[in-house]
């Protein structure tokens, strides 16, 4: 809606005059004087007084100067005495608040500081204004939960140790010479953290009445229940002043908001505490009550004063009056107090006379009919108040009191009127109609109707949620006593909905309806003043305007600007549109060149027209000629984050004699001259993003135009920005539509109002209507979808929320990252099943052919259909199809799988908007191979019906070289009959086969080529016969060959022939491959070189040796699977050996003399030691070794003896080996038979 401004008529201007000039004046010293003038004029003259060419400050010197303006009369008083500080009242001093506490939030635990700077005049460091701080209307007073503090150009309130209790609206008052200014401003306090999961919050306001000498009544407010389950009640503990030690005071919880303590101590001071209880848990404690002393409250009314001669006060207690009485009279006036369904306060008057002794009370109770009974047994009373707990429900009780002293007792009271228990069920009921309207950016105002049945309500709580959100949140922690509440803390641009419940001594009511969803927008008023008045070009006789938008826009979008104009030298103002401008510049014409112009601007909106700006600098009407471009306008920020901000501007209107061909940036921080050009070189786009920004700093910016003949004319100093992000900024988020495959942008706004529009860019230009994308919003989200992105809509992007503080964001658009969303978005709208694995087939037993695939998910709803040969194929008779959701698989099971199919198998699956295909072709080589496979399958099925064996023939070898021929047999039974057959000869093992262990076994020890044939296993009984073959011949034959591994290194033995080589295995055969070499030239077996073996060894043995058989030999041995080599070195040019010269075997009689001598060899010389029997002989008288000339080594045993017979050897021996040679010696008697000879076994031993 566009306005036009009303046209007021103008009076006749008249300039301004003296109708009554300043006349001179002679004064005493040190007395005041007053100066008066009186003057006229059209407008108003403004009238400013000067001492000596400098204006009069009051403020400068307080209290000497003071100017008054009344009724055209004005003055200036001049005080020559100043009055002395200590006769300055506070209340006289001049105070304005400044920096004002807004609406505060805290959380039980924590503390919080409420501050407002003052403006003091005059500003005395000793005489502070004279503040006070009211709660709720209340005033409080400094103390340990309340620390007060004035001076220093502040007043502050702390709260160290915030409690529910502390929530409310706080009042900051000062007085002021001119009376009294006062701020206030709400403070929230929630829940701490709770004791247990789902625990309710902490009961609040806890208080002690009716104090008595053992008894007070205490009673506090419930917590508000939001989200948490229902209290089911209370237990109060108390704790004497001075200690920590907290005595919980009831066993049960009690479910009203009041409890009677009795069993105090007379004179002891007390604070109490309440915890609520419900079924997940206990609350944590409230604040501590005010300390309350356990007095008699009836001891003070019992004394009296009498004033003498008017002077003196004499206190005279009733008992002085009384006379002299020992025994006290009876109470009066037994009743109820307090009544509910856990406990009955019994309350009386105390007798009079009290008697002359200490005084407690007796309590008799009676229920109907019935006889009188005694309920205080345990305890004497000295209060006249008595909780009694354990009533019946429907009974009714009568109760007499019977007062007692040291002398005797009273007679019994009248009885009360009977009494009987209530029902708690008490609560008020629900509150009526709830309605909210709107009232700040982020606050809303809430009213409602009483409840129809108030029982003495102590308040409300109120509750809000977010609207589509089923989570209740408490906007108020303390019950409210009024039917209006602002709630405030709310986000901005949101939408809620409100409840509210009434609170008493019972609990909560149910909740009220609830109120109509609202949207959290300022209230509708007029926008601020415009600002910022800059000069963009002026032509002699016409000045183009800019001006910067009001800050606040009064909650409806700004449509109109109204401008005014005057000349500096008048005080009159000049309409210069009555048609609105809506855009914010604007070219005022029919001006007069070389006058100097001041405007101001207006903005409108549907509320109306605004405040005006304030005036422009005087700016002069002359013609710009300069050569260099005018200045740069209309500076904003954008996307103001803690380190970093955009800087945006408009292109100067003037540009001089040529072009802007681009712009320098200036920064500064806010209150120094002292700017840095952030651009090295002129930047040729209109924003420059700013980096490297200090957080929490302030600073201002300029741009200047460049054009080819220079730098122009800066541009106003920007507003001062502070760099810090607003909370909860968001960022633009680039993604996919998962529904329909758009690629977009989308932005979330931290704040936004009724009048916000999302305006997005691109390279901060605005986008505005555009085929290729488009921008849709939705609460505080919008969205900028692309038709069809491409290479060309790669760039930065930026959105704007208007109206409000500057809630913005940009992201870069890469090619990268514009290629990963299209891929997502062709797969989104050309979705394809998943698929773990494409189409196979596995033969099943029984020979049936399963063909599947498997899908990562499927859907209940999926369908799909199995192609073979280009025709689909159902379930029937031979075929099943079937899927499963959980794992993604679906199969087909051929029964009967033949020649007839062979093909080409497809699967085809629809799952929502969603297709897949996958194919196997099943033909030649890999159809056969599955016939063949699933026929193999279909024997094995029928071959197992009867016995059968599990596993066919297969072999092992032992360590001693036996071949097992094993199998392993299933589904046998007793008679089943087992044969082993070789060539078809049956073989009888010497263990006949039990085929119930499900193993047989056939051994087959010392196995050699004769062993080699065809082996056979059958199995049989009345069911059927199964075979297993064998065959053990060629490879198979030398795989089972003996292992060359066992096989040792090669041995020397001498023998009567010549030289043996030795070579022990754990089997040797001569069907093994043995190879014996000397000096890598095979040896062929011959009279000289003669080869051979032993089930033990295999050896080779030269006769005669001589030079020619000296050097290296070896023996390759192959089992058929590896060859392994062991070798000797028979050189002899080093080694000790015998040369000859010893027997095998020596027979001798007895009593004559043995010598065995032999000639050996070694270099060096070798060493030489005889043994009998293993043991080594010494050289004695009986027995004499000898060994001449390193060659001649001889044993000489005189008169042998019977003893001497045994085995004799000699080892001659060297560094580089030796040898042993063995003789054997046989001693008989006189006239016996010469034994046998027994040729021994000499050995070779050499050390390489």
């Amino acid at each position: 809606m566009m306005y036009k401004k009303t046209d007021v008529l103008e009076d006749i201007p008249k300039l301004p005059d003296f109708l009554v000039a300043l006349r001179p004046h002679t004064v005493w010293e040190k007395t005041p004087v007053k100066l008066f003038c009186t003057v006229q004029g059209n407008p108003r003259p403004i009238v400013k007084w000067y001492k000596g060419g400098v204006p009069v400050d009051p403020l400068t010197a307080p209290g000497k100067y003071k100017i008054e303006n009344k009724y055209g009369v004005h003055s200036l008083i001049i005080s020559r005495y100043v009055p002395h500080l200590t006769e300055i009242h506070p209340s006289k001093l001049e105070v304005s608040m400044l920096d004002r506490f807004s609406v505060s939030f805290g959380v039980e635990g924590g503390s919080i500081s409420l501050v407002c700077t003052l403006v003091v005049v005059p500003d005395l460091p000793n005489l502070p204004p004279l503040a006070q701080w009211y709660r709720d209307d209340k005033l409080l007073k400094p103390s340990k939960l309340a620390e007060m503090l004035v001076g220093g150009g502040a007043a502050r309130l702390t709260l160290p140790h915030l409690a529910k209790d502390d929530e409310g609206l706080y009042t900051l008052r000062i007085f002021t010479k001119d009376g009294t200014t006062e701020h206030s401003a709400y403070l929230f306090v929630s829940d701490a953290a709770p004791s247990a999961p789902g625990a309710p919050g902490a009961p609040l306001s806890v208080k002690a009445y009716d104090i008595n000498a053992d008894y007070v009544l205490v009673a506090w407010k419930p917590p508000n229940t939001v989200n948490e389950m229902a209290i089911t009640g209370y237990f109060v503990d108390r704790c004497e002043s001075g200690s920590d030690t907290w005595v919980q005071c009831n066993d049960a919880p009690v479910k009203v908001c009041k409890y009677p303590v009795h069993g105090l101590k007379v004179g002891h001071s007390y604070h109490f505490r309440v915890r609520a209880v419900n079924s997940a848990g206990i609350s944590r404690p409230s604040r501590k009550s005010d300390k309350v002393t356990a007095l008699d409250a009836a001891e003070s009314e019992r004394l009296q004063v009498i004033k003498i001669e008017g002077k003196y006060d004499i206190v005279i207690k009733d008992d002085d009056l009384e006379g002299y009485v020992t025994i006290p009279g009876e109470p009066t006036d037994v009743h109820a107090s307090e009544i509910f369904k856990s406990y009955v306060v019994l309350s009386w008057k105390p007798p009079s006379p009290r008697g002359r002794a200490p005084l407690w009370y007796v309590i008799e109770k009676v229920s109907g009919t019935g006889a009188w009974q005694r309920i205080n047994t345990a305890v004497k009373l000295h209060s006249p108040r008595y909780p009694v707990f354990d009533l019946q429900d429907g009974q009714k009780y009568q109760f007499r009191v019977y007062s007692v002293n040291l002398y005797g007792s009273s007679e019994a009271s009248e009885p009360s009127e009977p009494i009987q228990k209530v029902d708690e069920d008490g609560v008020p009921s629900a509150p009526g109609q709830v309605v909210a309207t709107r009232n700040t950016k982020s606050s809303v105002f809430v009213q409602w109707d009483a409840p129809k049945y108030l029982k003495n309500l102590m308040g409300y709580y109120i509750d809000g949620r977010i609207a589509g959100s089923k989570e209740w949140f408490p906007c108020n922690h303390k019950p409210f006593k009024h039917t209006r509440f602002v709630v405030h803390g709310l986000i901005p641009g949101e939408s809620y909905t409100f409840r509210v419940q009434a609170v008493n001594v019972y609990g909560l009511s149910e909740e009220s309806q609830e109120s109509s969803s609202i949207t959290v927008e300022p209230a509708l008023a007029t926008p601020s003043a415009p600002f910022g008045i800059t000069l963009l070009s002026c032509d002699g006789s016409s000045m183009t305007l800019a001006w910067k938008k009001p800050k606040h826009c009064g909650g409806s979008k700004v449509n109109a600007y109204y401008i005014d104009k005057r000349n500096a030298d008048s005080l009159v103002w000049k309409e210069v549109n009555l048609v609105a401008v809506t855009e914010r510049i604007c070219t005022v014409d029919n001006l007069t060149e070389g006058t100097f112009y001041e405007f101001k601007v207006q903005a409108a909106n549907m509320a109306g027209v605004g405040v005006p700006s304030a005036p422009s600098a005087p700016m002069k009407c002359e013609a710009w000629t300069m050569e260099e471009p005018g200045p740069a306008y209309d500076l904003s920020f954008s996307e103001v984050r803690c380190q970093s901000l955009v800087l945006l501007w408009k292109a100067p209107v003037y540009t001089g004699a040529s072009a802007v061909t681009g712009y320098l940036v200036d920064m500064a921080k806010k209150g120094s001259s002292e700017f840095v050009t952030l651009t090295q070189e002129a930047v040729n786009h209109r924003y420059l993003k700013v980096t490297g920004l200090k957080e929490g700093e302030t600073y201002v910016f300029r741009v200047r135009s460049v054009n080819a003949a220079g730098v122009g004319k800066p541009s106003k100093l920007s507003e001062p920005i502070c760099a810090k992000a607003l909370p909860g900024t968001q960022e633009i988020v680039a993604g996919v539509d998962e529904e329909t495959g758009d690629v977009f942008l989308s932005f979330e706004a931290c704040e936004i109002c009724e009048t916000s529009n999302f305006v997005w860019s691109k390279n901060y230009k605005a986008i505005g209507e555009c085929p290729r994308v488009a921008a849709t919003s939705k609460g505080r989200t919008s969205r900028l979808t692309f038709s069809s992105p491409d290479k060309d809509d790669l760039g930065a992007y930026s959105v704007v929320v208007t109206d409000t503080e500057g809630v913005s964001a940009s992201h870069t658009l890469t090619e990268d990252a514009l290629n990963t969303m299209l891929e997502l978005s062709y797969a989104i709208r050309h979705p394809i099943v998943p698929l773990k694995h494409g189409l196979n087939y596995e033969v099943l037993e029984k020979g049936h052919v399963r063909f599947w695939l498997q899908a990562v998910k499927l859907s209940s709803s999926v369908s799909y259909r199995f192609i073979v040969n280009d025709k689909e194929v159902t379930s029937g008779e031979g075929i099943k199809i079937s899927h499963d959701v959980a794992t993604g698989v679906i199969q087909m099971t051929v029964d009967h799988f033949t020649r007839a199919n062979e093909g080409t198998y497809t699967v085809q699956i629809h799952d929502g908007k969603a297709k897949a295909q996958s194919s196997l072709v099943m033909v030649g080589d890999v159809f056969k191979a599955a016939l063949k496979e699933a026929e193999f399958q279909r024997k094995e099925h029928i071959r197992k019906q009867g016995p059968h064996f599990s596993e066919y023939l297969y072999f092992t070898v032992t360590e001693d070289c036996t071949v097992m021929l094993a199998c392993k047999v299933a589904n046998v039974k007793k008679e089943t009959s087992f044969h082993w057959y070789k060539e078809d000869d049956e073989i009888v093992p010497e263990t006949p086969p039990n085929v119930m262990s499900g193993a047989c076994a056939l051994p087959i020890p010392m196995f050699s080529r004769k062993d080699q044939g065809v082996y056979k296993a059958v199995l049989s009984d009345d069911r059927g016969k199964d075979t297993s073959l064998f065959d053990i011949s060629g490879k198979v034959h030398v795989c089972l060959l003996p292992s060359g591994a066992s096989a040792s290194e090669l041995v020397l033995q001498c023998t009567p022939e010549g030289i043996r080589l030795q070579c022990y295995m754990n089997y040797y055969t001569e069907e093994m491959k043995t190879v014996w070499k000397h000096k890598e030239s095979k040896i062929a077996s011959s009279e000289k070189m003669r080869i051979g073996g032993t089930a033990e060894m295999a050896w080779m043995q030269i006769c005669d040796p001589s030079d020619k058989e000296k050097g290296n030999y070896s023996i390759e041995i192959s089992d058929g699977v590896q060859t392994h080599t062991r070798s000797f070195d028979l050189s002899g040019q080093d080694r000790g050996r015998v040369v000859g010269g010893l027997p095998d075997v020596v027979t001798i009689m007895e009593a004559k003399s043995l010598s065995l001598t032999c000639t050996v060899w070694g270099e060096p010389t070798p060493e030489v030691t005889w043994f009998k029997n293993e043991q080594e002989v010494a050289s004695t008288e009986h027995t004499k070794v000898t060994f001449e000339g390193g060659k001649f080594a001889s044993l000489v045993i005189t008169k042998v003896t019977p003893e001497d017979s045994g085995k004799y050897s000699i080892n001659v021996r060297n560094k580089y080996g030796g040898e042993f040679v063995e003789i054997t010696v046989s001693v008989y008697k006189q006239g016996e038979q010469i034994p046998e000879p027994k040729l021994g076994h000499p050995k070779t031993n050499a050390d390489s």
